[in-house]
């Protein structure tokens, strides 16, 4: 067993394809794994290999006897290694599920950033294993020549490490300045500056589609600059009322044609899962059913849902950052002010811009940012697991 770990730019992804060459060459079979489609979508391009999410690779079920899995210490998954991406987002409970499928003799590498956000549900797995010291890890930690270049690298690394990023300017000759700072102190006038960057500023500068390529990302859901407002202002804008285009309403939610929704409860009947982004490609308003289109590893998968599941369903223009995890989108926009005081820390600042490939833009006041740069601390997980493995 073994856990790579590692920031941006330090290269766990040219490390994992040499590991797939190299077990290949030795004639072993691989399985490659990750908690979310998005996540396992990334590692089948990354690697162009076939990539399952956990609960797929364990062949999930759901009847009246609640979650079930082909796969179990009965029946492992047969595979002479495993190799699992993203391994910070997997909580306590899935982990112990899949390590029941994982057969005696097997070799495991568990990937990750263990400096990201920790799993949406119970227990910090990747951190606890790490702090336990039962198991070998391998932290990278040079950031290479051509990450280098880029400002979304570095000043990730920086915010890491409690140190202001630079704005707005790059550091290296040649380099591309990717990473901007827009102070603004009306919150009114950070979400109307959010919308104008996403509806028409960006997609010109960046050539880029304002609803597949540019995510919003809010540290809360609530206030003038959070997810909530900032979904209903992109909505407006990027997808507006119009003759002939079907909606329907449940409760304070209206889903409308072409709106981009994300699924934020498990569905296993579905096999769509929290965090999973998809399309709004029609609504039946006679039928009252809605179908949704989502991108997956293995191609476009269409999902309907009658008018009582709709509630596992919210506007995604805007997402919170814990949502982000698993990620990567061409342009991550992030609202940062005081406003989000309780949610300003460094690690979660850091994944918002861990997440963008191409370009950030960070929309608010220096204060906020500075608050967030020094704030390190971690929300506490009572898990025990480091304890029991040292033991």
């Amino acid at each position: 067993m073994l856990i790579l770990t590692g920031g941006p730019g330090t290269g766990k992804t040219t490390t994992v394809r040499t590991m797939l060459r190299i077990f290949e060459a030795g004639g072993l079979r691989v399985a490659l794994a990750a908690p979310t489609g998005r996540a396992a979508k990334r590692l089948a391009e990354t690697t162009g290999r076939e990539v399952k999410t956990i609960h797929r690779l364990l062949g999930v079920s759901f009847g009246q006897g609640g979650m079930s899995f082909e796969r179990n210490e009965a029946a492992p998954i047969d595979a002479d290694v495993i190799i699992l991406d993203e391994t910070s987002m997997v909580d306590i409970l899935l982990m112990s599920y899949f390590l029941a499928a994982v057969r005696p003799g097997t070799r495991l590498v568990l990937v990750g950033d263990v400096d990201q956000l920790p799993s949406v549900g119970p227990g910090s797995v990747l951190r606890d294993v790490i702090a336990s010291g039962a198991v070998e890890v391998v932290r990278l930690t040079e950031i290479f020549r051509q990450a280098r270049m880029s400002m979304i690298v570095t000043n990730a690394h920086r915010v890491n490490s409690g140190v202001m990023p630079v704005l707005n300017r790059n550091l290296a000759t040649g380099a591309k300045v990717d990473f901007f700072f827009i102070t603004e102190d009306d919150p009114e006038k950070v979400a109307r500056l959010v919308k104008d960057l996403v509806a028409r500023r960006l997609p010109a500068y960046a050539k880029c589609d304002p609803i597949d390529d540019i995510q919003v990302m809010a540290p809360m859901r609530r206030t003038v600059t959070g997810v909530e407002n900032l979904n209903a202002l992109l909505r407006d804008v990027l997808n507006p009322d119009a003759p002939g285009k079907q909606e329907m309403r449940l409760g304070g939610l209206v889903l409308r044609e072409g709106d981009k929704v994300m699924q934020i409860r498990n569905n296993y009947d579905k096999m769509v899962f929290n965090g999973d982004i998809g399309r709004v490609v029609k609504v039946d308003p006679e039928d009252q059913e809605v179908v949704v289109v989502f991108v997956e590893p293995d191609g476009v998968r269409r999902v309907t849902y009658e008018q009582h599941e709709l509630d596992e369903l919210v506007l995604s223009y805007a997402i919170s950052v814990h949502k982000s995890q698993g990620s990567e989108y061409p342009v991550v926009v992030m609202p940062i002010t005081t406003q989000h005081f309780i949610m300003l820390q460094r690690n979660l600042l850091y994944t918002a811009i861990t997440r963008a490939k191409r370009l950030v833009v960070l929309v608010g006041t220096g204060k906020a940012l500075a608050i967030a740069v020094k704030n390190n601390t971690h929300d506490r997980r009572y898990s025990g697991l480091a304890e029991r493995l040292r033991r």
